[in-house]
């Protein structure tokens, strides 16, 4: 149970028993999760609300954080989903024309248990040598000797193995209408997806029929989709079975496929190649990509703690045809796309959407129409 108080004391213990102290911010009580850190410097409330951070708690590396509040119009879905929020300085006062309240009255009135005057900068320093690793912040009655908050935080499952996925999912199907005309029908698995997502396909014509993560093939054809979507979403790719097993089926139909971040995940795994834990992920909105067909660099967003283990040097024999990485990132050579050579199929391992930017990487949709109109004509 939390409540919403005056800040009081708060600790932040990690599993390898380092200890931060602070002062609630939100919600009071206790939370549990895995501890990672988001590099973004504007744009919290997206971040609050990406369903990908299911579970995770997050360390914001801006110093500074709610200076503009929190308003109706920017959630990326219907609540935060961080399990924990991690900031050096909140804004003592929001200040911003859109602005309807404060983000610390915000984490309250939605049960987010949050830790502020934490050095951020350390405890990132820290994440980057150890890597990510379960966390758990107490306040108020939670707080206990540090031994007995240190079991609890181990007693916490880990991110390796969680399936998460059917737990942000949409349980209904709903329909997003194109803006304008109608050109194109796609049907969208949401695996944790984000409200501009779909609006971003609206943009170009696109009516997307956004279906639960249990979806099965015949739902998807019943709606004679142009193309398929699969959406960003939290926890391990190697739970998801399902998931793997409704996008093979799409491959062998030929449909055009789009996939993005555990989407391009799902397409690795779809494709035969594996999946690995990062050390400590890429999150925020300042990772740099390279498009390999066109050699242009991108400023991207991203959020992801696993990716796909695929060979960077040469085009690779999959059961749907050739395949090869289309994207890499610039910090670490990690794979942030793939690009089927023999079917209509894509994806990258960011975030295309970007609702809080950059817009670098925008033309996705765009060559998403392209496969869908080549596969027309």
């Amino acid at each position: 149970m939390v409540t919403s108080v005056p800040a009081s004391p708060a600790t932040l213990v990690l599993e390898d028993g380092r200890t931060f102290a602070g002062r609630s911010y939100g919600a009071v009580g206790q939370t549990l999760g895995e501890a990672v850190f988001s590099t973004g410097m504007t744009g919290y409330q997206e971040t609050l609300t990406d369903p990908s951070y299911h579970r995770q708690v997050v360390v914001m590396t801006a110093p500074h954080i709610g200076n503009t509040g929190v308003n109706d119009e920017d959630p990326e879905s219907r609540r935060i989903w961080v399990a924990g929020y991690v900031v050096r300085d909140p804004a003592r006062r929001h200040s911003n024309w859109r602005a309807s309240r404060g983000l610390g009255e915000e984490l309250a009135a939605q049960g987010v248990v949050g830790i502020s005057g934490v050095d951020t900068r350390a405890l990132t320093r820290h994440l980057r040598e150890r890597g990510a690793m379960r966390v758990g912040i107490f306040s108020g009655d939670a707080l206990a000797d540090h031994a007995v908050l240190l079991e609890r935080v181990r007693s916490a499952p880990q991110m390796a193995g969680a399936d998460l996925a059917a737990e942000v999912s949409t349980t209904e199907p709903y329909t997003v209408p194109a803006i304008g005309e109608k050109k194109y029908t796609v049907a969208a698995i949401d695996l944790g997806i984000k409200g501009m997502t779909p609006q971003r396909m609206a943009e170009r014509g696109i009516e997307v029929h956004v279906l639960p993560a249990t979806t099965t093939p015949e739902q998807i054809y019943a709606l004679d989709p142009d193309g398929v979507f699969f959406s960003n979403g939290p926890g391990d790719p190697a739970t998801a079975d399902h998931p793997v097993a409704l996008m093979r089926g799409v491959l062998e139909r030929s449909t055009p496929l789009f996939g993005i971040c555990f989407g391009n995940q799902i397409l690795g795994r779809a494709l035969g190649f594996g999946t690995f834990k990062l050390k400590y992920g890429h999150r925020g909105i300042n990772q740099p990509v390279k498009d390999r067909a066109t050699g242009k660099v991108e400023v991207t967003a991203h959020n992801h703690g696993f990716a796909v283990d695929a060979p960077l040097n040469r085009v690779s024999d999959t059961p749907y045809g050739r395949a090869e990485v289309s994207h890499v990132c610039l910090n670490d050579d990690v794979v942030e796309g793939l690009r089927l050579l023999d079917r209509p199929a894509f994806s990258v391992q960011y975030h295309p959407e970007a609702a809080a930017g950059p817009h670098d990487a925008a033309y996705l949709f765009d060559r998403f129409v392209s496969l869908m109109e080549d596969q027309r004509a």
